[in-house]
């Protein structure tokens, strides 16, 4: 039977050994503390990369046949506040604000395919225009409750 040694004394051989390997066929770009195994070889990074341009495209027809009034939310959202103008009382008994969240969902989603809060020059939530948009909705709403 084979006897497995203390792990503590396995990973610094480990170690040893891999450093020993890059050493000899000269490669400079590792840095201690990271793990070798999370480092993509440049075919995964092509693979990545082809993958999420096709999503990002894909992400893009979805609501291509959509006429602009259902995809825009803040026109959507201008038709609640003329329908809340025009009909107070059957906007209310529709319960409107359980119902935004639901239906602005996947209108949101699309537009944040896209969005890497790691990168460098990414865009804020609050900077967003479906963001800006759905805040003046609120702050409309509040001030119409408050009347």
């Amino acid at each position: 039977t084979h006897r497995r040694g203390n792990s503590s004394e396995f990973i610094p051989k480990c170690r040893t050994c891999r450093r020993q390997v890059r050493e000899q066929s000269g490669e400079g770009d590792h840095h201690d503390g990271l793990s070798s195994d999370e480092e993509l070889t440049p075919t995964e990074v092509d693979e990545f990369q082809k993958s999420k341009d096709n999503v990002l495209e894909d992400s893009r027809k979805i609501f291509e046949d959509v006429h602009a009034d259902f995809c825009d939310i803040r026109k959507i959202l201008l038709k609640f506040q003329e329908w809340k103008e025009k009909f107070p009382d059957s906007y209310c008994d529709a319960y409107i604000s359980f119902c935004v969240p639901k239906l602005l969902n996947p209108l949101i989603r699309v537009q944040l395919i896209s969005w890497n809060p790691l990168e460098q020059n990414f865009t804020e939530l609050e900077e967003m225009p479906w963001f800006r948009a759905i805040e003046e909705f609120s702050d409309a709403e509040n001030v119409s409750e408050s009347k």
